[in-house]
């Protein structure tokens, strides 16, 4: 039998289990009504809910050391026009502990400098001691590359030349390499070599970066003896270029229209053991489509895992071979090359699907086109509501019948576009102007004035009325 001192401490037991089960349930309760801060900065919309939310968590390490959450808030606050928000929480990090760190102050500059506030970063380079960091040339760098930002050549200028002094930073050819990027931004070519022959006095050597960066430039501003210089300058220190370097004079032939010798660069690649990657293909494939040689872009493409490169087709070289090829009129190899992208989610632009649309419903290939549309609707994230409107509008009956009469009058067949538009009016499809002129316009081509006449007399029974050059064509028969 229990004594009531037993009996006591079973109650006692009892009451102890249930308090901590009900703080287990408080507990589980408040987890799933507070989620973790990051969850909740992401979901957050609202600029000024963002800005309170990131300030009371402004002392959480998971927080402030998680590079792609702050620049998200960054940029959602700059999207905003919400600079003074942007300001107050970078100054407040400032003053916190990792403030002293300069790989964390690095990223403060950065920051400023993504969301433009370009005042904010230098001042913020240049109050580096007030908050007991030290400076090196990898802050200096920070604060160099958001001034080139701003494309203002006597800043950078003036901030590149007197900052180190003043704070004894030694330049890295980081360094130099950013100044003179800067340099060929603003369209100062002269002084952009000039850095490059101090950068050699410094005892630094120019790297590929630094040869390439200029040699575009050059490239851009027509000055294609000199670039060919820096070229042959960066060969001779045996400086090897790199795949960059070699799309860059790539771009330039294509730009001229030198297709052939451009195909012939790629070749020399391989003899400076650099492999063509997708954009040196997308690159030759357009231009062969400039110079109107789509039979060589197709064997380009066909080429693409034959040249030890290990390419495949991108979106962008999708998006080059369709586009060009619905300008060519091979239609059926547009179809298949776009159901191909699609298939691995690559969509072209929605003018290039417009003219596939509208070349498949030339040729009578309604069922392509409704396979294209189908894969269209299943896209993620979807089109919008008026390029699926204007893309249905392209598949419509009227739309097609009248892309199938101006592929014939095309192609000098207006006897074959009269019949297209008698079967228009015997299926229940009512012409309009731009049918009967297209047909009108096609027999006046051929010079057949009397079926030309037939049909603007059909058209005016219909009500329509014909363009002011039709009128004076037929008014002068």
């Amino acid at each position: 039998m229990l004594s009531r001192h037993n009996v006591r401490r079973c109650y006692a037991a009892i009451d102890i289990s249930s308090a901590l089960s009900t703080v287990a349930a408080n507990c589980k309760q408040q987890v799933k009504l507070e989620p973790p801060a990051l969850i909740r900065l992401k979901a957050e919309r609202d600029p000024e809910k963002l800005f309170l939310l990131f300030k009371a968590n402004s002392h959480n390490r998971l927080v402030i050391e998680n590079r792609t959450t702050f620049e998200d808030m960054v940029s959602r606050l700059a999207g905003a026009r919400r600079f003074d928000y942007i300001e107050e929480l970078l100054e407040h990090q400032k003053s916190l502990p990792q403030g002293r760190r300069e790989g964390f102050i690095v990223r403060i500059i950065m920051l400023y400098g993504k969301a433009r506030m370009f005042d904010q970063a230098l001042r913020t380079f240049y109050d580096m001691h007030l908050f007991g960091c030290q400076r090196t040339v990898k802050s200096f760098n920070a604060a160099l590359k958001v001034l080139s930002l701003t494309h203002n050549f006597d800043e950078i200028c003036s901030f590149f030349y007197s900052a180190p002094k003043k704070f004894g930073i030694s330049l890295d050819e980081f360094s130099y390499n950013l100044v003179i990027k800067a340099f060929c931004e603003t369209g100062c070519l002269n002084s952009a070599c000039l850095v490059m022959v101090e950068m050699e006095k410094s005892g630094i050597k120019p790297d590929v970066v630094t040869y390439t960066t200029l040699i575009s430039a050059l490239y851009t501003h027509n000055q294609h003896e000199v670039a060919d210089g820096f070229w042959n300058l960066m060969v001779l220190r045996r400086c090897s270029p790199n795949i960059a370097a070699f799309n860059v004079r790539i771009q330039y032939l294509i730009n001229k229209r030198r297709a052939w010798q451009a195909r012939s660069w790629m070749q020399k690649m391989l003899a400076f053991g650099v492999r063509p990657d997708e954009l040196t293909f997308n690159l030759i494939i357009k231009g062969f489509c400039l110079i109107g040689r789509l039979d060589m872009a197709k064997r380009t493409f066909d080429a693409l895992g034959h040249w030890n490169s290990g390419c495949k087709p991108n979106s962008k070289i999708y998006q080059t071979m369709i586009h060009y090829l619905c300008e060519g009129e091979e239609y059926d190899l547009a179809f298949r090359l776009c159901k191909d992208s699609m298939v691995k989610n690559w969509f072209p632009s929605v003018d290039t699907i417009c003219k596939l649309f509208q070349g498949l419903m030339m040729t009578s290939k309604d069922r392509n086109a409704n396979e294209i549309m189908m894969l269209i609707r299943g896209r993620v994230p979807p089109y919008s509501k008026d390029d699926l409107t204007m893309f249905q509008a392209i598949l419509s009956r009227k739309a097609a019948f009248d892309a199938r009469i101006q592929y014939l009058i095309k192609q000098n067949r207006a006897s074959y576009a009269w019949i297209v538009l008698q079967k228009m009016i015997v299926l229940g499809v009512k012409p309009d102007e731009l049918t009967f002129n297209l047909v009108i316009e096609g027999f006046c081509k051929i010079r057949d004035l009397h079926m030309a006449k037939k049909v603007y007399d059909e058209m005016q029974a219909y009500g329509c009325k014909p363009k002011n050059g039709v009128n004076q064509i037929i008014k002068s028969m």
